[in-house]
């Protein structure tokens, strides 16, 4: 869309609020967004010096911020956008009152003809959001590339940063005076580290516990490098202000997982399954003991009547399952829980006396 040709003595000078940082990523072509920003500008007076470029445009300060109708008419249709209450039509009617209440339409920079298309243009949300992912996909990618190699390829942590940078941008409010850019900054950001935090590992973690490992992390290599070894817990733990119980809980939950198909070399086909022993409860010394102890309980209680075994069985849990209270098995036998209690007194009194439990002694000591 072109803009009318104006010498720089038919334009009014404002005043000065805030100094204008010239942007990273943004040029007369691609910079669509930063629209939002110069609108707000334009409306209360804020562009100290406003001047002609050589191909029509009107360029403010260091000749760094661009405005045009197009780019005004993508920052109406962005805010339009984020309405959630409003439909688009209502959102354009009101955010055109707005701006004519302001007296944006008699700024030489958007003329007339802007406005009265406006309603076509604010309603074409998924156009101004392609432009926005297209514009600012360099700082995207710029952002991505320093959270590379923590478990997400670098087209994973792109997509998701634009996720964040759609969002931030619905969200943003140029009034408060700062730049799009540096506001989708810090959403593109959170973006991604949310990504890494959620889908990086196989256990994922709570969003505080992700945020400790970080300044664990963070602590443990300023550690490294002023102390040339690796920190203990209790070093960590000073420089956080936090228990070293803590620091070393998050440092164990922070460990990657491992498979245990993992071949071990190259070379061969072993896995850390077959080299890595199982619990002490597995070996083969620990199962003989615990199938000879359950045979000499089985004898002791063959001394003993159907019912004063049974009640042992019950309330020891003998019999694997979960042990059970004298209530519990009067109930299941029918008498009260103070004659179960009687009964089980007189059947450990009848054990201690026998000579069977000679043989258990041996596997306790």
């Amino acid at each position: 869309m072109l803009i009318p040709n104006m010498s720089l003595s038919s334009l009014p000078t404002f005043p000065m609020h805030h100094s204008v940082q010239p942007t990273k990523f943004g040029t007369n072509s691609d910079a669509a967004t930063e629209a939002v920003t110069l609108v707000n500008a334009a409306v209360q007076g804020e562009v100290s010096v406003i001047g002609e470029s050589e191909n029509g445009s009107i360029n403010g300060f260091r000749k760094s911020w661009f405005l045009s109708s197009r780019e005004a008419e993508l920052c109406l249709c962005l805010r339009v956008s984020s309405d959630k209450t409003q439909t688009p039509q209502q959102g354009a009617k009101s955010e055109v009152s707005k701006l004519r209440t302001k007296g944006l339409e008699e700024h030489p920079a958007i003329p007339r003809r802007s406005l009265i298309s406006l309603d076509k243009a604010l309603c074409n949300a998924r156009e101004t959001r392609e432009r926005l992912a297209h514009d600012y996909r360099g700082l995207v990618i710029s952002i991505a590339a320093g959270y590379q190699g923590k478990g997400l390829s670098l087209q994973d942590l792109i997509q998701e940063g634009t996720i964040g940078l759609l969002r931030g941008a619905e969200k943003f409010e140029p009034e408060r005076g700062y730049k799009l850019s540096t506001y989708i900054y810090w959403w593109i950001k959170q973006a991604m580290i949310k990504a890494v935090a959620r889908k990086s590992k196989l256990v994922r973690l709570p969003g505080g516990k992700c945020e400790m490992v970080a300044k664990v992390a963070q602590a443990n290599n300023m550690l490294s490098t002023r102390l040339r070894r690796k920190p203990t817990y209790d070093e960590t733990a000073r420089v956080l202000n936090v228990n070293a119980s803590t620091i070393r809980l998050v440092s164990e939950n922070s460990r990657p997982p491992i498979s245990l198909d993992k071949v071990v070399t190259d070379r061969g086909h072993m896995t850390l399954q077959e080299i890595i022993p199982g619990p002490e409860d597995l070996t083969p010394e620990k199962m003989v003991k615990r199938q000879l102890i359950k045979h000499e309980v089985m004898k002791l209680l063959n001394t003993l009547s159907k019912r004063e075994a049974e009640i042992l069985t019950l309330y020891y849990g003998l019999n694997g399952e979960t042990p059970r209270s004298f209530k519990e098995i009067g109930g299941m036998m029918k008498l009260s829980r103070e004659r179960i209690r009687q009964i089980n007194g007189i059947a450990l009194s009848k054990l201690r006396q026998t000579s069977v439990i000679d043989h258990l002694k041996f596997y306790l000591v």
